[in-house]
């Protein structure tokens, strides 16, 4: 590090600033956050797979979705639980590249599990008759792999050119490792990488976002000039996946643009919850959205309670 010397470091400073001078109850809330994380995936993710009446397109979407929402809530929160027991927040240059790679491809999983979701809803309702001639069980299983192997491919991409990159510091100014934090502690030019992490931002956050504004746009025509019965229909299904995309969509937003340039003076402690709620609230907020709101999930989880009340 002297001398501009460059470098791979072994062991990467976490920067938590006062969050530490109340760890153990930020740790208290954290394991709390995860269990409820794991509980409410999980329980949505057996409801769907142990009643075959559940077993359709669209609660298999919305097992890929908690599934992801586990996924993604294990990149952080475990690691951080851990690091606030810790006298110095550090992690391995290892880990940290294996975070970075776990946080991408779960916001980018996201995105495209909900685009997948939206086209599912934009052909139940847009075109009825063919629902079930063009969403066969093989397109949704396809649907949801391309959904999970697109972003790594795109990600693995970006992944590539940040390892290559030889680093001339060692302090990530957040709690976790995410790419710009890592590319950012390199001396040497990282024009590809930016221009790559532009194109991958904007294709998740403009052009699979406009496909999924498309697709609502036609659900919204075809519910004009329908009954008060499809539209309660349409409504009942769409409505969790709208909240949903519009969580997720303010949340990455809140990491890709208000964080980097939030102003340095606001406090250290609120700038840290801007950039951990998109790991934190979607994986929680996910399972309770489909739970209340769809009705058959709802059913099912009420019968669960309802039995272990009378036992």
């Amino acid at each position: 590090m002297e001398n501009g010397t460059f470098f791979h470091p072994s062991v990467m400073k976490l920067s938590f600033g006062d969050i530490t001078s109340m760890r153990y109850f930020y740790c208290v809330i954290v394991l709390f956050g995860y269990i409820l994380s794991l509980v409410f995936n999980g329980m949505v993710i057996v409801i769907i797979a142990v009643n075959r009446s559940l077993h359709k397109p669209m609660y298999s979407f919305i097992c890929a979705l908690c599934f992801n929402g586990i996924y993604g809530s294990s990149s952080f929160l475990p690691g951080l639980f851990i690091n606030l027991l810790q006298k110095t927040q550090t992690t391995s240059y290892t880990f940290c590249l294996v975070q970075v790679f776990w946080v991408h491809t779960y916001g980018s999983n996201e995105m495209t599990i909900l685009a997948a979701m939206a086209y599912d809803r934009y052909v139940c309702i847009c075109n009825p008759l063919r629902y079930h001639s063009i969403i066969t069980l093989s397109t949704v299983f396809k649907l949801i792999g391309v959904a999970f192997l697109q972003p790594i491919i795109v990600f693995g991409i970006q992944f590539i050119l940040t390892i290559r990159l030889p680093l001339c510091s060692s302090e990530i100014l957040k709690i976790y490792c995410d790419n710009w934090s890592v590319v950012r502690l390199s001396c040497i030019d990282t024009t590809v990488n930016s221009f790559y992490g532009i194109f991958v931002s904007t294709t998740m956050l403009g052009v699979i976002p406009l496909f999924i504004f498309y697709t609502y746009v036609q659900i919204f025509r075809v519910c004009l000039r329908s009954s008060k019965e499809v539209k309660d229909k349409a409504f009942q299904t769409c409505s969790p996946h709208f909240i949903s995309i519009a969580n997720f969509i303010t949340d990455a937003l809140f990491e890709l643009l208000l964080y980097r340039f939030v102003p340095a003076n606001l406090p250290y402690g609120l700038r840290v919850m801007m950039s951990v709620q998109i790991l934190v609230v979607p994986p929680v907020l996910n399972p309770l959205i489909y739970g209340v709101k769809m009705k058959k999930i709802r059913t099912k989880i009420k019968g669960i309670f309802q039995r272990t009340t009378e036992k």
